[in-house]
């Protein structure tokens, strides 16, 4: 399966990416940079995404400022 990289300006979980084997980076207004599987963080914390209502009502969850504090243990920030 092929690796396609999503760039955006927020890090981001979305229902329509889980199992497509998407890694995300993202540059924050800081200019700080992350880079994550979006696969590996969703698996990490599936039973938290889904128990958010922004999750269930906007199929997403997204963090503009920094990678959710939660993600941290991960190591996947870059």
């Amino acid at each position: 399966m092929k690796t396609e990289t999503l760039k955006t300006n927020r890090f981001v979980i979305r229902k329509t990416l889980i199992g497509k084997g998407v890694n995300i980076k993202f540059t924050n207004a800081k200019g700080e940079k992350y880079e994550y599987s979006h696969d590996a963080v969703y698996e990490a914390h599936k039973e938290r995404f889904e128990a958010m209502a922004c999750f269930a009502k906007n199929k997403s969850y997204t963090q503009t400022y920094k990678m959710p504090t939660f993600c941290a243990e991960l190591n996947i920030a870059k």
